[in-house]
């Protein structure tokens, strides 16, 4: 059982810096507009009468660009910093959520998905580098899982504005994108007022943090199974969540209201699931606790399809996101 004590306290306490709470907030911005379409399959296969297969290669062709392009994004990273390459991508989502609200057909619909996928990939490397950087190692399971709270904010934002604006509202899916375009370009002015390593971190107290030992090859067979495992189980992952909107609709009557308020709270409970993953994660170790979370992650997402109705799917599937 975890104990949060003084000590507990006084950590959290020194790991929540301004900066840290900027990247956060970044995190939740770039992600905002990037989830939607899971929710509008549904819409988008009627009102541009496409077929299964069609609505397959919007959710490939995005997914193919993010894998090709993760490996060259972290390197990038590593020639710019972080800071230009964030508001690089953050850019990229105010342009990708733009085009959604301009699509007039579903191959323009396809550029402005592809761009709001790329904004994350190009994303995520210089961000995990930046709170890795100004974070001692022992606190930085937890650093990264605060920091991962962000982000499974704003891909929950994204279902949940679909069921307000359009359900409440009365919004078109256009004009929830075009909702979204000043946020995101708001992230910008944020990360202005973000500090740089050096100035977050003295060089004599860095100097004291215990590092692990440095690995002689960056591809090692480590980090290989980890990449692919990862690769399979996004893609695996955009392809099952992209078709089961479809089936809710189509096969078990659901509305988009109801599909973007269970996709959307299945992101909006990482802001508990993640810290607390990365304080599992700090005590029982990285590679247990993420075999562990993922085995029962799975397991909860295909027992919701032994169940009918609304509600003991809708309760399974939020376990399964919890614990994944």
């Amino acid at each position: 059982m975890i104990k949060i004590g003084e000590n507990n306290s006084s950590n959290m306490g020194r790991l929540l810096s301004g900066s840290l709470l900027i990247m956060v907030l970044t995190h939740m911005l770039v992600h905002a507009a990037g989830n939607m379409r899971t929710t509008l399959f549904p819409v988008l296969k009627e009102e541009f009468a496409l077929t299964n297969q069609q609505i397959g290669l919007i959710v490939a062709i995005p997914s193919l660009f993010q894998f090709l392009l993760s490996i060259p994004s972290g390197m990038v990273s590593d020639r710019f910093g972080p800071k230009r390459i964030i508001a690089a991508s953050i850019l990229i989502a105010a342009v990708g959520a733009f085009l959604g609200s301009i699509s007039a057909d579903p191959w323009m619909y396809i550029v402005a998905s592809t761009l709001l996928t790329f904004n994350s990939t190009l994303y995520h490397p210089p961000a995990q580098s930046y709170v890795s950087d100004i974070t001692n190692p022992r606190d930085r399971s937890r650093a990264l899982g605060i920091w991962h709270s962000g982000g499974t904010t704003g891909v929950s934002l994204g279902p949940l504005s679909i069921t307000l604006l359009m359900g409440l509202l009365a919004f078109s899916w256009r004009q929830i994108y075009a909702f979204w375009v000043i946020p995101i370009l708001l992230g910008l002015v944020a990360l202005y007022f973000v500090k740089t390593p050096a100035e977050m971190v003295k060089k004599e107290v860095r100097d004291t943090w215990e590092e692990e030992e440095p690995v002689d090859t960056l591809l090692n067979t480590n980090m290989i199974f980890l990449l692919l495992s990862g690769t399979v189980r996004r893609f695996g992952g955009g392809l099952t969540t992209g078709f089961l909107s479809i089936w809710l609709a189509e096969a078990q009557g659901w509305t988009i209201g109801q599909i973007g308020m269970m996709l959307g709270i299945s992101s909006l409970i990482g802001i508990v699931a993640s810290p607390l993953g990365g304080e599992l994660a700090s005590r029982y170790g990285e590679k247990r606790w993420f075999a562990a979370s993922l085995l029962g992650s799975y397991v909860f997402f295909a027992l919701a399809f032994f169940f009918k109705g609304f509600w003991p799917f809708f309760i399974l599937f939020i376990t399964h996101s919890f614990k994944g």
